[in-house]
């Protein structure tokens, strides 16, 4: 399954679907609280997924790669424009000399996951005025998820942009850096405050079931909390679809 799995929010919500900043969603992140985490900008888009399927010949041998552009779902619908950029941006041919060079036994399905964005996206607008483009923020080979550095000279190879690195951060941290507000860093509108971070693991720990842990923390959150609450901690009752 190539579709990327859903990010999981940082803090539980109460009955007014607003954060309550003192409970988290998964007993892991309390548990890794203190950890130093991969931050990320999150960029608001939409899902992309660049996927290269090999198919066999009866006698297993590499028969053709297949090149396909989704979105999160395979039911997803791509924008025309978008459709249209991705097309341009990747080139088949290269993908697979890059993936697949020569002298190469196995053949494992490959899967760049990234963020599309610009013109008539969200509010992709204030990211770019006139187009749209891909931004890469995570490679698949096989069941292997690359580490940063190895994302990084992928988007290098194939000139592409990359989320940017906003640091290493302890869950505290980020909140702290989230609730302040930032503005982002690849807008051309210059006074875009960002969405928010992503934070990742940087050795890819995974969940019981399998998914990768990873989150997300956006300052629209706090924004909303403040709007409710004020600046002052107060009791919240739990959203139901939050307990265990």
């Amino acid at each position: 399954m190539a579709e990327y799995q859903k990010i999981q929010t940082l803090f539980k919500r109460d009955e007014k679907n607003i954060i309550i900043p003192s409970m988290f969603t998964l007993p892991e992140f309390e548990y890794l609280m203190e950890c130093k985490w991969e931050a990320t900008e999150k960029i608001d888009g939409t899902n992309m997924r660049v996927e290269l399927l090999p198919t066999f010949n009866e006698d297993g041998t590499l028969k053709k790669v297949l090149l396909e552009f989704r979105g999160r779902t395979d039911k997803a619908q791509i924008p025309p424009h978008l459709m249209e950029k991705m097309k341009s941006i990747f080139d088949r041919k290269k993908l697979i000399d890059f993936f697949y060079p020569v002298g190469k036994s196995d053949f494992p399905k490959i899967t760049l996951y990234g963020e599309g964005y610009g013109k008539k996206i969200q509010k992709g607008g204030n990211y770019i005025k006139d187009d749209v483009d891909f931004i890469l923020f995570d490679v698949r080979i096989g069941h292997w998820w690359l580490n940063r550095l190895a994302c990084e000279e992928i988007a290098t190879d194939f000139n592409l942009k990359i989320v940017p690195l906003m640091g290493y951060m302890t869950i505290s941290e980020a909140i702290d850096f989230v609730r302040q507000g930032f503005k982002s860093t690849i807008a051309e509108n210059k006074d875009y405050d960002a969405e928010g971070l992503v934070l990742k693991t940087p050795n890819g720990l995974l969940l019981r079931n399998g998914e990768r842990i990873i989150t997300k923390i956006k300052t629209c959150d706090f924004q909303k909390y403040k709007s409710a609450y004020g600046d002052s901690p107060v009791e919240q009752k739990v959203n139901p679809k939050y307990r265990e």
